[in-house]
């Protein structure tokens, strides 16, 4: 009586496991490379600016990017902190309760307008989104004297504590998303210009 010895037949098994194999492995890279494309877009949003005709076809992205201020190639936020000026000089003779109510809603509504430019180029705060920049100047000159001295010297306080952004202004620009992040730093960095602003004007004024 013989006995036939031999080996289990694992060709189909092994081919398998090669085939197993290579689906993972592309099921893994198709992941990364989907992954990698989805940041290259993101920074892609996040560094391309529209252009002006774009801008103008929807009013929360024209007053987003500050009526096309926010465009410059260049420092957009001091750009559009300089397109604020002349809003706050034609609202400089207006009893203080308008001023403020003026502010008021151009500040509730910015955190709609942000939000929306936000979501229409899928990228939070965009170097082009300006619209924080003019409420957080006019934030620091309410009730500020008249003067072209004081219309630059809010105009500096404010770019500076804007790019410091002393605490608790870099905090909530960290945890704050949405449109109130956007907002919510600039409007603090405004409250904080408006008091160096009122303690000179105590002083010099």
């Amino acid at each position: 009586m013989w006995l036939c010895l031999s080996e289990p037949d694992t060709s189909t098994s092994d081919f398998s496991r090669v085939v197993l194999s290579k689906s993972h492995v592309n099921s893994l890279m198709g992941s990364s490379l989907n992954a990698h494309n989805k940041d290259n877009h993101q920074k892609l949003n996040s560094t391309v600016t529209p252009k002006f005709q774009d801008i103008i076809k929807s009013p929360s992205m024209l007053f987003a990017f500050g009526f096309g201020s926010g465009l410059s190639k260049w420092a957009p936020g001091t750009v559009g902190t300089l397109a604020a000026v002349p809003f706050y000089w034609l609202m400089s003779d207006f009893p203080l309760f308008l001023f403020l109510g003026v502010v008021l809603v151009a500040s509730i509504l910015g955190v709609w307008i942000c939000q929306a430019a936000s979501d229409a180029m899928a990228v939070h705060d965009h170097p082009g989104i300006v619209w924080d920049e003019f409420v957080g100047y006019w934030i620091t000159m309410i009730a500020a004297p008249s003067g072209w001295f004081w219309i630059v010297f809010g105009f500096v306080m404010f770019r500076i504590f804007d790019i410091l952004k002393p605490w608790p202004i870099s905090w909530l620009d960290r945890r704050v998303s949405g449109g109130l992040g956007i907002m919510i730093d600039d409007i603090l960095a405004g409250i904080f210009a408006f008091a160096v602003v009122q303690i000179a004007a105590a002083y010099w004024g």
